[in-house]
């Protein structure tokens, strides 16, 4: 049980140490913010009281939601399923684009109306019939005890745990954190250091490590998300470097998706992903050996559906969230010619659908 104070959203950390200029440095994430007592962390719910770094939003969400696993977005884990879905507030990347802004930009706790114990967490999600519970809407990494505490009661209880996660996350925090979770959708914002510095005030290389460390050393269930800007990474160029080093250092099993942009936060001025681009990044994809490409943010049947990689058969047909035709067998091999899909099925397809259901959980 974490040290709680009088708030008890309020919990200690152990990922920072003391600076020799008397500072506090949280190590949490690559940023690694300095703080003097009374400071927050450009995340905000990070920050420095009593010469140690604590977590303000133990315990408090912004509310939770039961929706489709396909819409996190995960297409090869529990296919069907209903995930009980929350974030808290804050981030501790600066994306002038964030389609999420009124949470994880917010400076204001009392967005954090929710109150859940991590065991009344796995309770909903059982009483729901969720299989999973997702850390999502804001970036998990940043209320990572929280997380962690949640995913341990989830466990206990039989439900799996996804993180939707930026993966801006330090090395061993990273290993701590993903020790929790079976399923991750990170979000590869571009494939350029200059993207990440000036439009999301980041590195991508930390995001790198932290891809090829999910891919290649740990049993979590991985598929990336890129939301293509017009003008800014959705260059044939860029996308073909980027499919081909995900080939390369991750293995062509991993998904990928490819959804549109829509106008928000400081990048009002850029006009919405057309289609044609979405479609030229999955077939870029699939031409540099990516066997599972999607998009997304759009009506695509054909492009949100999952085909067979060996014979091209359609596995499992999509529209929308709405799952279809289903032509594999529990475990998740093609009906048609046996291949392996790549993936975590465990039984018979669920039917969630497109439905979204507020949950609300007693204190």
């Amino acid at each position: 049980m974490k040290n709680r104070y009088a708030d008890s959203s309020v919990v200690d950390t152990r990922w920072w140490h003391r600076r020799d200029d008397g500072r506090i440095q949280c190590d949490v994430c690559p940023r690694a913010c300095s703080m003097h007592d009374g400071q927050r962390g450009l995340c905000f719910v990070r920050g420095v009281e009593a010469g140690a770094v604590r977590l303000y939003t133990w315990g408090r969400s912004s509310g939770f939601c039961v929706d489709p696993i396909e819409k996190k977005p995960l297409n090869h884990f529990l296919p069907g399923s209903a995930v009980l879905s929350f974030g808290t507030a804050g981030c501790n990347l600066a994306c002038k684009f964030c389609q999420n802004w009124d949470m994880s930009k917010s400076r204001e706790m009392d967005i954090l109306m929710e109150e859940a114990q991590p065991e009344a967490i796995a309770e909903a999600a059982r009483r729901t019939a969720c299989r999973s519970v997702a850390f999502t809407y804001n970036d998990p990494v940043i209320f990572m005890e929280y997380a962690m505490d949640v995913a341990e009661a989830c466990h206990a209880q039989g439900i799996r745990t996804v993180a939707v996660t930026a993966g801006y996350v330090s090395p061993g925090p990273r290993e701590e954190f993903f020790r929790h979770i079976d399923a991750a959708n990170v979000d590869l914002k571009a494939f350029t250091e200059d993207f990440y510095r000036k439009v999301c005030g980041a590195e991508l290389a930390p995001v790198l490590e932290t891809l090829e460390y999910l891919g290649k050393e740990t049993g979590v269930w991985l598929e990336l998300t890129t939301l293509l800007i017009p003008g800014h990474n959705d260059s044939e160029a860029e996308l073909d470097a980027m499919t081909r080093w995900v080939v390369e250092h991750l293995g062509p099993g991993v998904p990928m998706h490819f959804s549109a942009f829509h106008p928000d936060w400081k990048m009002r001025d850029v006009p919405p992903t057309p289609p044609e681009t979405l479609a030229t990044a999955r077939r870029i994809a699939m031409a540099n050996g990516v066997r599972y490409a999607y998009t997304g943010n759009v009506h695509d049947a054909a492009g949100g559906s999952t085909w067979c990689h060996a014979c091209r058969a359609l596995v499992i047909e999509r529209d929308w969230y709405e799952i279809g035709a289903y032509n594999l067998t529990d475990d998740g091999h093609c009906k048609a010619c046996g291949a392996a899909c790549a993936g975590v099925f465990d039984g018979p397809v669920g039917h969630w659908g497109r439905r979204r259901m507020p949950v609300h959980i007693a204190a």
